[in-house]
């Protein structure tokens, strides 16, 4: 059983987590001047953030502070995770909607991996070695020694099976807001960001303004991601943290001409 915990933001507000180290280090990737807050600071009033692959909800809060009036749609499946994502939002972003709930290509029910120790890596197509050394890389990028590392990561990935409901974007749109702007599509869902973009709808294509997502370029699937973009009119750009130097993990940033 995982304990809901708290963590005090630099701004004075209280997030519930599982984590704070983990919180802590997923806010400053919020703060920092990457591709989610540029996504962020394109948003206008009464547009439409789609957060998929929220967790507990700090992406969600970063796109609703940017203007009064922008509305937020957050997705999570794991029920730990998404128990703080609704309570961040309930306190934090004005309006929101929190969806317990995987997004993936097509609606059902698949397994879902969670791991309580690291729950921004949990996914529908977890891959417990390759998580492993994502995080060893990215600590030794970070300056950390290999003892250090060694003890860090010593069960970090050790995950818990659940069955989560999934359905896709365009099913989404449709129930909560048929005809809204999407200024905003977050996509951060370890391994499954190709099958989020096969449920799009067709039509529902041309009202998305920007897409932000982290892709992992396994198999070629940071170019395919890209090329969907493309073809439906968005401009992809992308980068690679210098702390991620080495890992499968890409930022990708898309936006409409």
């Amino acid at each position: 059983m995982t304990t809901q915990q708290q963590l005090r933001l630099d701004d004075g507000r209280t997030v519930a987590c599982t984590s704070p180290a983990e919180a802590r280090m997923l806010w400053n990737e919020m703060i920092a001047d990457g591709y989610y807050r540029r996504a962020a600071a394109t948003l206008r009033p009464g547009d439409l953030a789609v957060d998929i692959g929220a967790n507990i909800g700090l992406s969600a809060m970063m796109f609703a502070e940017t203007h009064p009036g922008v509305r937020v749609i957050a997705a999570e499946p794991a029920p730990a995770t998404y128990d703080c994502l609704h309570r961040n939002m309930a306190a934090h972003v004005p309006g929101g909607v929190a969806l317990e709930v995987a997004v993936g290509a097509a609606p059902g029910v698949l397994p879902f991996t969670w791991y309580p120790r690291a729950t921004a890596n949990s996914s529908l197509y977890a891959d417990r070695d390759a998580d492993d050394d994502a995080t060893k890389t990215f600590l030794r990028n970070s300056g950390l020694p290999d003892d250090a590392i060694t003890l860090i990561t010593r069960g970090l990935h050790d995950g818990e099976q659940i069955d989560v409901e999934v359905t896709t974007v365009s099913a989404i749109l449709a129930q909560h807001d048929p005809s809204a702007e999407i200024g905003v599509l977050k996509i951060d869902v370890e391994r499954a960001e190709f099958d989020v973009l096969l449920g799009i709808n067709e039509s529902d294509w041309s009202r998305i303004r920007s897409v932000v997502a982290e892709v992992h370029d396994r198999d070629g699937r940071l170019a395919e991601f890209c090329e969907v973009l493309d073809v439906h009119g968005l401009t992809p750009r992308t980068r690679q943290d210098p702390s991620l130097s080495g890992t499968e993990l890409h930022e990708v940033y898309a936006v409409r001409a």
